[in-house]
């Protein structure tokens, strides 16, 4: 008996063994159990996720000899000749190989004669989308109210091109591209009944390079069966796609979190002895960065990727928020501008070398100096210089004190410097001297002094917005007290108070116990004082514009008159 295909043998004979596409099974099971039928279904969706095996099944439905179900026997005459493909009463019809208006009227010449076999007379038309603008006229008219014992089926990879006339007389499905998760788990249901081995790591590479279609998964699975003799392993797949290896875009992170040039040009040139695409090669880097990314905002968060939760947090670890979206800009950039390099592999050579020339600053004594290899475990934290000082102060000084880092520059974790000059506060925001937030004896830290400490921490989102509607009740040698506006009650919880804490031992130098309190405030918050400032402002430009002599000129000449609601703050 001749070999079958896997994307022919696997395809699915009922509702229950479709891949996905829940959305769409349920209105089509409910629309059956209740016989609420339609005369007319329009299947949408990319390449090989179902259309034309969804409108056989539910010609199965609609055709059992045990009457219109979701779950047609498989056994009867119906059944069993829709399946071979020999039923007389579904025809089949290919669009793009019959596209004039002749074609579509010898097809409709016969749909007033009632079924031969069948309960109905069933038109399949698949890439409907490719008939011609005088064919969909012929059609339209049958379409709208064809005989009751007609259902048209169509199918199309471009609803866009079907004219609206036609889309208005269907019930309009969209089959959606399965996820990778979906189609490695239905491979290896496939492999497991064929009994062959294989490897999950090899399943999430076929499933991805399927983008979204099942059929072009089981196509590429059939290849990897033949290229692997038998098995599909991880190594076979990644030379047969010509994609990398996950090992391989480690070892690239990793030479470039370690500034090793020399091993970044060695490794590029073992791609070109594999002859690997180096515009894949970005993609996989870029792949891994948007993972670790996610890591970093969201700890918890599920990403579609293979490697293990230690390997991540290690690599999170190592980089800062900002070299991970510096890393990744750059690795679009350079497979934007693969095409206009000399050749491909001066293009990725110049495209890693600007990732060390901009991103990464040499190892220093307060990171780890551990791989951030799959091997490796999650890095700690960068050790904190030990603190002589017990007592937050208070200096009015225009000089930074000795030693201090350039202002604005950032540290290897993305916190402030300690000391805080004053060229680092915004113009506007300047008193006569500017306050500096050093561990030294002196005033104690007080409720005024806080909005301008509120400027210097480095915060944004939603623990900024925390910190501006906060006032400062106690600070201490080891405690500070805040108490939160209650309006703002929901947008605090642990995690957000812990970044608070962080943000404020960067910023003030030492640890303190921080304790957050929601209450009614009576005190100006940060956010109310610049919303008083930008209020006070809006309200002067306001004033300025009354006066101005070319608007009081257009009020006089035309009656017009100033709407101070429309007066709007720019900030920048």
């Amino acid at each position: 008996m001749s070999y079958q295909v896997l994307a022919r043998k696997w395809r699915p004979r009922a509702f229950d063994e479709m891949v996905g596409q829940e959305h769409v099974l349920r209105a089509l099971t409910n629309a059956l159990s209740n016989q609420r039928l339609h005369h007319a279904y329009l299947f949408t969706g990319t390449r090989g996720v179902g259309k034309t095996t969804l409108a056989r099944i539910l010609a199965k439905c609609l055709n059992c000899e045990q009457g219109i179900t979701p779950t047609p026997c498989g056994h009867c005459d119906a059944c069993q000749t829709i399946g071979q493909g020999r039923f007389v009463d579904l025809i089949e019809v290919d669009a793009a190989s019959r596209t004039k208006v002749e074609d579509t009227r010898e097809l409709l010449d016969n749909v007033q004669y009632a079924p031969t076999a069948g309960r109905y007379k069933i038109y399949l038309i698949d890439e409907v989308h490719m008939l011609s603008g005088h064919s969909f006229n012929a059609l339209l008219k049958t379409l709208e109210e064809p005989p009751e014992h007609v259902i048209f089926l169509l199918a199309t990879t471009d609803p866009q091109r079907l004219p609206v006339t036609v889309l208005s007389r269907c019930l309009q499905f969209h089959l959606k591209n399965l996820s990778i998760d979906c189609i490695a788990g239905h491979l290896q249901h496939v492999l497991g009944e064929e009994k062959i081995q294989s490897e999950p790591p090899a399943l999430r590479q076929l499933a991805r390079a399927g983008n979204g279609s099942l059929r072009d998964a089981l196509s590429l699975l059939d290849q990897a069966i033949a290229f692997g003799n038998g098995q599909v392993m991880a190594t076979d797949v990644s030379s047969m796609l010509g994609t990398m290896e996950r090992n391989d875009v480690a070892r690239l992170l990793d030479s470039l979190i370690e500034k090793d040039g020399g091993a970044l040009l060695a490794y590029t040139k073992q791609l070109a002895e594999k002859g690997l695409d180096y515009d894949e090669v970005l993609a996989a880097l870029t792949t891994l960065l948007h993972v670790i990314a996610l890591y970093q905002a969201v700890p918890d968060a599920e990403g579609d990727h293979d490697y293990s939760q230690e390997q991540i947090a290690a690599w999170a670890g190592a980089l800062t928020a900002e070299e991970v979206q510096l890393l990744y800009q750059i690795a679009l950039i350079g497979r934007r501008d693969l095409p206009l390099a000399p050749d491909p592999k001066t293009g990725f050579e110049m495209a890693l070398l600007r990732m060390l020339a901009f991103s990464l600053a040499p190892p220093s004594a307060s990171t780890p100096s551990s791989k951030p290899t799959g091997k490796r475990q999650k890095s700690e934290p960068a050790s904190r210089p030990q603190q002589t000082t017990s007592q937050v102060t208070v200096h009015r000084d225009t000089q930074a004190p000795v030693g201090a880092a350039p202002c604005g520059r950032p540290g290897r974790h993305g916190g402030l410097p300690l000391q805080m000059e004053r060229e680092c506060l915004p113009a506007e925001a300047l008193p006569d001297k500017a306050l500096t937030f050093v561990n030294q004896k002196g005033d104690t830290l007080t409720s005024q002094d806080w909005p301008t400490l509120v400027k210097k921490l480095p915060l944004t989102g939603r623990t900024k917005m925390i910190v501006d509607n906060c006032v400062l009740t106690e600070a201490s040698q080891t405690h500070i007290h805040l108490n939160l506006d209650e309006k703002h009650a929901a947008m605090l919880n642990k995690d957000q108070e812990a970044t608070i804490a962080e943000a404020l031992e960067k910023a003030l130098g030492k640890t303190y116990q921080l304790e957050i309190t929601v209450a009614a405030v009576t005190q100006e918050t940060p956010a109310d004082q610049t919303a008083r400032k930008q209020e006070a402002q809006r309200n002067e430009a306001v004033a300025n514009l009354q006066e101005d002599n070319t608007v009081q000129a257009l009020q006089n000449a035309l009656g017009a008159q100033l709407d101070p609601s429309s007066a709007k703050l720019i900030t920048t």
